[in-house]
């Protein structure tokens, strides 16, 4: 039987909002074929009045009632979501939870044949430059639901089709990697402060200095070790910060960081 709605979203957090504004500034789904959920009716009231989707506080209904179902809450929140669900089967379900595995999915609905596409966005899909890495391998014998999952998520961004196994180490890299960007950037507008600028002038020469650099290497085929290269001239300024970087261990406190995140992604997964 036909679903009254394309597509189903439990949860309303930064991640979900951020989905929904790119879905419905890029018009992949009408704004009357999405319904949302969540127990917080002021996001609830937010996204509707933003993005002219259906909401609802029943999680319940939005599982019966939709053919992609997309799991946005918490994942310390899914034992609870999924027990609140009992008795409903979805068939395709779409999840951007951290860490919870396609095969734990399954199992918590425990009923019928259920196909999971994982993914790992980011924030950034919110205004169409999203990276957004996706393991649909459940949906590979139907052109059509690999067609929408892979159309849904490229209407925000670039898509990276992957196995399920890399997930963790993407979540470490691209899923929250925005917020290290963001620190970075914000440590270059303190220190632009410090010698003197204002915080406005720093913001722009960070921003634009930090996107002018990304967009460089997007349109070059030069090794990244070249394009360094090619900004530190010998006995210069450049160098000398680099030096900096480099003997204090930048590249070893960013790997770090990383380790952190996927780890915390794989202890996720156990629970």
């Amino acid at each position: 039987m036909k679903k009254q709605f394309k597509l189903g979203i439990i949860g309303c957090g930064f991640m979900a909002t951020a989905i929904l504004k790119g879905l419905c500034e890029s018009e992949f789904i009408r704004a009357k074929k999405i319904i949302v959920s969540d127990l917080d009716e002021a996001k609830l009231g937010a996204v509707k009045e933003s993005f002219g989707v259906n909401v609802t506080s029943d999680s319940k209904f939005v599982a019966e009632n939709c053919e992609f179902l997309l799991l946005a809450v918490k994942p310390q929140n899914f034992a609870e979501l999924s027990a609140s669900l009992s008795g409903i089967c979805p068939q395709k379900i779409i999840s951007v939870m951290a860490g919870v595995k396609k095969a734990a999915i399954k199992n918590a609905f425990g009923v019928g044949l259920i196909k999971v596409a994982r993914c790992m966005p980011n924030l950034p899909c919110a205004n169409g430059c999203g990276m957004m890495a996706v393991d649909m391998t459940d949906f590979n014998r139907n052109t059509d639901d690999t067609e929408f999952v892979y159309n849904l998520f490229s209407s925000m961004g670039q898509v990276l089709s992957t196995q399920e196994d890399k997930l963790d180490a993407i979540t470490g890299i691209s899923g929250s990697g925005p917020a290290y960007s963001f620190i970075f950037i914000d440590s270059l507008i303190d220190a632009g402060v410090k010698q003197g600028l204002t915080k406005d002038e720093a913001k722009l020469l960070a921003v634009q200095t930090v996107w002018g650099s990304c967009s460089m290497l997007l349109d070059s085929d030069k090794p990244l070790s070249e394009l360094i290269l090619n900004v530190c001239s010998k006995g210069g300024t450049t160098i000398e910060a680099v030096k900096v970087l480099e003997e204090k261990n930048f590249r070893g406190i960013v790997s770090e960081a990383v380790d952190a995140c996927v780890k915390r992604s794989k202890e996720l997964s156990l629970k």
